[in-house]
């Protein structure tokens, strides 16, 4: 049990740099990973070679694998990716935490829930659900660039838990009480940065891009009004803060994705060479179910949809985008 201290779910390149921010901050940390080989590697030499390259992990963080900890301490992270969040949080969910803090950035693709939905399906109420989204590459947050994130709940203690559990010199943390837009719009703009590496794996200029990105807002909006979210959450952090940062960086595995889909890689190769998830895959499908039952059009989205398997070309995707019926902003 860690008193002041928490534990890190997912050993990927986020859930490190998380663990990683923590013990800078001086609290103790367990990271946990479901690779066994790759946690015996790390226990040896102190850095994730495969995700986090470059960065040593101080003796203050404790990997481990296997059956994961129960929480304690102050808070659980959960920073698995989108597919597996539903499988970690029912081995879980008999003991939880003080406070759940979501650093997944997706929606479940066969239920289109979002990571705040399925958590309180599996483990109910028990324990105050935070949110923690924003603009954040991993690399640069590990290497200590300024970055300002969200901290999202229902709950104003807990978010203010969260709030003060991560701030650092070199990492501001805002609270808000908009869970679903603060979700949706992390989830969401992954399928704007997929179509935003396409332009510019095309070479289509920096006007193109300005659109794409102006026009993904705008659809992510819409979609995010029609679910119950607050229009002013998508023109912060968790929206166009994260959406301009995740969509332009050569560091955004979902930028690098378009990148390659629109330079002809198949899409299963593609994921492949990248060797990371993409969630804007999977939230692709998800956004545009969401879409249908509240009756939102998402052409952009739908465009990514046709691409990623239909096998729509890329470059005839932009001239149907186009060329649709003129009407006004």
């Amino acid at each position: 049990m860690f008193p002041e201290g928490a534990v890190v779910y997912g050993g990927g390149s986020w859930g490190t740099t998380l663990a990683l921010h923590l013990a800078r901050n001086g609290r103790p940390v367990r990271l946990w990973m479901r690779d066994a080989d790759q946690a015996l590697a790390m226990q040896e030499t102190r850095v994730n070679s495969h995700y986090l390259p470059g960065f040593s992990l101080p003796d203050s963080i404790q990997i481990c694998s296997g059956d994961p900890p129960f929480p304690g301490g102050v808070a659980a992270i959960v920073a698995v990716p989108s597919h597996a969040v539903r499988s970690l949080v029912s081995r879980l969910a008999a003991d939880p935490p003080p406070v759940w803090v979501l650093a997944t950035k997706g929606l479940e693709e066969s239920t289109c829930l979002r990571m705040s939905q399925i958590l309180a399906e599996l483990a109910g109420d028990r324990a105050p659900v935070v949110v923690l989204t924003g603009p954040s590459l991993a690399r640069e947050v590990a290497a200590e660039k300024p970055a300002v994130l969200l901290a999202a709940s229902v709950d104003p203690a807990a978010a203010l838990v969260v709030q003060r559990l991560f701030a650092g010199p070199a990492l501001r943390v805002y609270t808000s009480s908009d869970v679903v837009g603060a979700e949706l719009a992390g989830a969401l703009k992954n399928v704007v940065a997929l179509a935003s590496g396409m332009v510019d794996g095309l070479e289509l200029g920096q006007n193109a891009r300005g659109a794409l990105l102006t026009r993904g807002l705008a659809e992510i909006g819409r979609l995010g009004e029609a679910l119950g979210a607050r229009a002013e959450t998508f023109l912060g952090l968790a929206g166009v803060g994260d959406l301009v940062t995740t969509a332009t960086s050569p560091l955004s595995r979902n930028h690098a994705l378009g990148v390659a889909l629109a330079q002809g890689t198949p899409l299963a190769q593609a994921l492949s060479e990248l060797g990371m998830v993409a969630e804007g895959v999977a939230s692709t499908r998800a956004a545009l179910a969401l879409a249908a039952t509240v009756d939102i059009e998402m052409p952009i989205s739908s465009q990514i949809g046709r691409i990623l398997w239909d096998g729509l070309d890329v470059r005839l995707a932009l001239r149907e985008l186009m060329t649709r019926p003129l009407r006004s902003e």
